[in-house]
């Protein structure tokens, strides 16, 4: 019976779990009212997102432009997107959750829709019809199935800055001249126009006229909406007013509208102004809040109105119609921020989904936020670009109700923003960490990852906790809080390390720019933050001159007995941490430098101690890892294979092996008893700054200024475990083509050979064939063999030809390989080899789940078939040319030993062999 070691097994493989990648970066947003599927711009491309996992579904085909506005109908059955090539593309929105390996096209593209570019569109209740409005004061109308222009309508002295339809969904508690369909156009001559749609021009018209213009702004309004009675519209804009108008009033005596002629068959609408309120920011988003209770409501009742509004504050608020106060507001004004903070934060959009009671902002920042109208929480939060990943770390939330945190439950990342991200990883949902003043530069976290420090440029650390929320507030409601700060480096906080070992915190130590070293006290600060709570200024215990040039990373050890930094100063140093509490409760602290690794040629960028054992390991500009020895400080071993800088090394399973990423923009994992590189993890395209080891050692996180976030998960048992099964396989078909041999099945045999890509088994059945020559009448010595290639299918045919050009390079094979060749040219047609090649490339697109090719392009037959010969005829030819001067030196042999032997073999010694050989040659070629 063997005896387990208890040594751990070596890690050898790891897969690509997730990714997070770019999810907005700028543009139009739209989303789907049951608010799962959420379709955003990066760049030039279109993204479809499940909001739930955060993962990216697929991308749509474009035209390589950006894209001015898009949509999604209401049944969530199509999307419509405008490029800047002034073209309308329509998409089918795919149902599937599961992400598509292949970019969805296109189901119709017109070309030249506008004039000039499309900045707002809009679908109406019915999903029938797409109204667009274009910078030239153009609104077009489209029938989405059918693909054509239903309306036109010009004059609108500008761009359209805002669209919305009027079509009430519940007939009942209307009118039937209600259920008419208008078009409520805005633009930036400040008036809001109404269109019939049911009675209005038609494209041949050139243009029909408003029902009625409103003139109430004086600057652009941003938006519309239309109560679910159809009976009131609200309209925000930069003016900083929200207007409420009665749409359905009869009254001629509003000067605000300019009422237009009547039609026989419904009368003119006169709509009046209500109610102006002012809003005191530029209104950018503005909507009518609908709830249940509210539909069929008494068309007079304008108390019940609730609206919404966000703007250039960054804060959705919620109002009453009927007394024009605010009732609920969503985010935080941040009144001391910068100008270019506040334009950041503005809001540029806002979704509202009344199935979820759910208000999703979307702000300048990139950052898309769902808020709850049934508590007020924010319910989720994704993040559209993240910039240069710098750091990161896992961490550990710890709620309320539970006594101990979960495992890398979250993961903080530090970019090149003033913002820490904070990433569930189980859905990405985020949330920003506010109070830096400047770019966060280092992460670190507790030891059991409940609390998360960070060092900024603003020359500050700072301790986050996880904010202590009531027990029937939303399970999605999360969230950290700033508990304490450190304050009194001269510059930049480039490293922070907290104490390892122990449940309490007990300090910190931050590495700073001004070349220092401070060792902070942290037994004041509360596990969790508190929103009344002040933050905590925690008191330097001491501060230590280490190095002559900027400190780049600091770590502590296991026990909490020994600090290592690495410095630009190309040295690592060793201190011994000095830590004692008094009797009184005070506490002191010191650091004595006890040790030096010397042996870098460029700065440390990294340095971590071992988890298991006494050693320390480095990570260095001159593109090495260095393991040293804690005893005698000495190098142990040097790790080389980064084409560039080191930037992040630890240490994994027992201290085995070591986990590196540098600026190559890889990620390597090292055998440190072999000295090598194990296997390489490969997607990212530029540096590789952030590096993180799930507490299971599991997951790898891997960050890099490429703006791309990779989750790596450990998969060496699954590889083992398929390569097992493969080696099974393999071993048994190997029997089964030895069985087929032995029992003359050269059908199975060939087709065998042929599936396991063994051209070496076929190449020898071969030989085996024509040493054992049954006959004269069979081509490669063997009936059944000539039958199985008189017979061989499509694709296998295709395949055997390949292997013949390849044995048909050497001189050793190349018998072989011409007389099966020979015996193919013999059986098969021209016509049968071709439809073999485009059987082969029909297959492979079938496997890889893409379009067919066309009949005559570069994959088809007649091209491979091309290409095979081309391959074939030189080495033929210089096949040829070998056997004839063979032939020819065979003459000049036999005639000498005739001349030797006086005639004795009369020359058919080797004549008639030779010139057999000749003829069988010449007849192959």
């Amino acid at each position: 019976m063997a005896v387990s070691t208890g040594r751990p097994k070596l890690k050898t493989a790891f897969k690509k779990a997730r990714t997070i990648a770019p999810l907005y970066t700028s543009g139009a947003v739209a989303i789907t009212l049951d608010g799962t599927r959420l379709v955003t711009c990066v760049a030039e491309e279109i993204l479809l997102t499940d909001v739930e996992s955060g993962v990216e579904i697929c991308r749509f085909v474009g035209d390589t432009q950006p894209i001015n506005s898009l949509c999604i109908s209401p049944s969530a059955s199509h999307l419509l997107v405008f490029t800047s090539s002034l073209s309308l593309r329509i998409y089918e929105l795919p149902d599937s959750k599961e992400p598509l390996k292949k970019r969805v096209p296109p189901i119709r593209v017109v070309g030249r829709a506008h004039e000039a570019p499309v900045h707002v569109c809009k679908v109406d209740p019915t999903s029938t019809y797409l109204a667009s409005g274009s910078a030239d004061g153009v609104v077009k109308v489209w029938d989405i199935v059918r693909g054509y222009v239903t309306h036109v309508f010009k004059g609108h002295g500008g761009v359209v800055s805002a669209l919305t339809f009027n079509y009430p969904q519940d007939a009942s508690s209307v009118t039937q001249e209600n259920r008419t369909m208008h078009l409520i156009t805005a633009s930036v001559d400040t008036r809001i126009r109404v269109f019939n749609l049911t009675e209005g021009a038609s494209t041949s018209s050139g243009g029909g006229k408003p029902e009625a213009v409103l003139e109430g702004h004086v600057s652009v309004p941003r938006g519309l909406d239309v109560s679910a009675d159809g009976r009131w519209l609200v309209s925000g804009g930069r003016d900083s007013v929200v207007l409420i108008w009665d749409l359905l009033s009869k009254s001629s005596s509003a000067s605000s509208a300019k009422p237009k002629k009547p039609t026989r068959k419904t009368p003119a609408l006169t709509p009046s102004l209500i109610k102006t309120i002012p809003i005191l920011e530029r209104v950018e988003a503005v909507g009518f809040l609908r709830e249940e209770e509210d539909v069929g409501r008494s068309q007079s009742d304008l108390g019940k109105l609730k609206f919404y509004t966000g703007g250039e504050k960054g804060v959705i608020k919620l109002w009453d119609g009927k007394t024009g106060e605010v009732t609920q507001s969503f985010g935080q004004e941040n009144v001391v921020a910068s100008e270019e903070m506040e334009e950041q934060r503005q809001i540029m959009n806002i979704l509202y989904l009344p199935s979820t009671s759910t208000v999703v902002s979307v702000h300048a920042d990139q950052n898309i936020i769902f808020h709850s109208l049934l508590d007020g929480s924010l319910s989720r939060q994704l993040i559209g670009y993240n910039d240069e990943i710098v750091d990161a770390t896992f961490l550990s939330y710890r709620k309320e109700s539970s006594l101990s945190p979960e495992q890398d439950s979250h993961i903080a990342f530090a970019s090149n923003s003033s913002l820490v991200r904070v990433y569930s990883t189980q859905n990405l949902d985020a949330r920003l960490l506010e109070g830096h003043s400047e770019i966060v530069l280092a992460l670190d976290h507790s030891p059991d990852g409940s609390l998360l420090v960070s060092g900024s440029k603003d020359k500050s650390a700072r301790i986050w906790a996880p904010l202590a929320t009531d027990s029937d507030t939303s399970a999605s409601s999360w969230g950290y809080g700033c508990v304490g700060i450190c304050e009194g480096h001269a510059e930049s906080v480039g490293a922070v390390a907290m104490a390892r070992g122990g449940d309490s915190l007990k300090f910190m130590f931050t590495g700073s720019q001004d070349r220092t070293i401070k060792m902070w006290d942290l037994s004041g600060i509360p596990s969790q933050a508190a929103e009344s709570s002040a933050v905590i200024r925690c008191k330097s215990l001491t501060t230590h001159k280490a190095h002559e040039k900027d400190i780049n990373s600091l770590d502590v050890s296991p026990n909490d007995r020994f600090l290592v930094s690495g410095s630009q100063d190309r040295m690592a140093k060793i201190f011994e941490i000095q830590y004692t509490i008094g009797s009184g409760g005070s506490v002191r602290g010191e650091l004595k430098l006890i040790g030096t690794c010397k042996g870098h040629k460029r700065g440390v960028w990294t340095a971590r101690f071992g988890k298991a054992e006494r050693v320390l390991a480095t990570g260095s500009g001159d593109k090495t890892v260095k393991l040293w020895s804690l005893d005698d400080y000495s190098c142990l071993r040097t790790f080389e294979g980064h084409t560039n800088s080191v930037l992040r090394v630890d240490f994994l399973n027992a201290g085995l092996q070591l986990v590196s990423a540098g600026s190559d923009g890889l990620v390597k994992l090292w055998n440190i008893r072999e000295e090598d590189c194990v296997t390489t993890l490969d997607n990212h395209e530029d540096k590789v700054w952030a590096l993180a080891v799930g507490s299971d050692e599991r997951t790898i996180v891997s960050g890099a200024a490429d703006s791309v976030v990779t989750f790596w998960e450990d998969c060496t048992e699954e590889d083992e475990a398929e390569k097992e099964t493969k080696r099974t396989e393999l071993a048994l078909k190997d029997q089964d083509f030895m069985n087929y041999v032995a029992l003359h099945d050269y059908k199975r045999a060939i087709q065998l050979a042929l599936a396991m890509s063994q051209p070496g088994r076929l190449l020898s059945m071969f030989k085996d064939v024509a040493a054992s020559e049954d006959g004269d009448e069979t081509l490669t010595g063997n009936a059944a063999v000539d039958e199985v290639i008189q017979t061989l299918g499509g694709s296998d045919l295709a395949k055997l030809l390949r292997y013949l050009r390849d044995w048909n390079t050497n001189a050793k094979t190349s018998a072989v390989a011409q007389r099966v060749l020979f015996t193919i040219v013999k059986l098969r047609s021209a016509e049968d080899v071709i439809q073999a090649f485009g059987d082969e490339t029909t297959e492979k697109t079938f496997a890889d789940g893409e379009d067919a090719l066309p009949s005559d392009g570069p994959g088809t037959g007649r091209t491979a078939l091309k290409e095979l010969i081309d391959a074939l005829i030189p080495y033929s030819e210089r096949h040829l040319s070998r056997m004839e001067r063979l032939v020819q030196e065979s003459y000049v042999v036999d005639y000498i030993l005739g001349e030797m032997d006086d005639g004795m073999f009369d020359g058919d010694l080797f004549g008639d062999d030779v010139m057999d050989v000749d003829s069988v040659t010449i007849g192959v070629a």
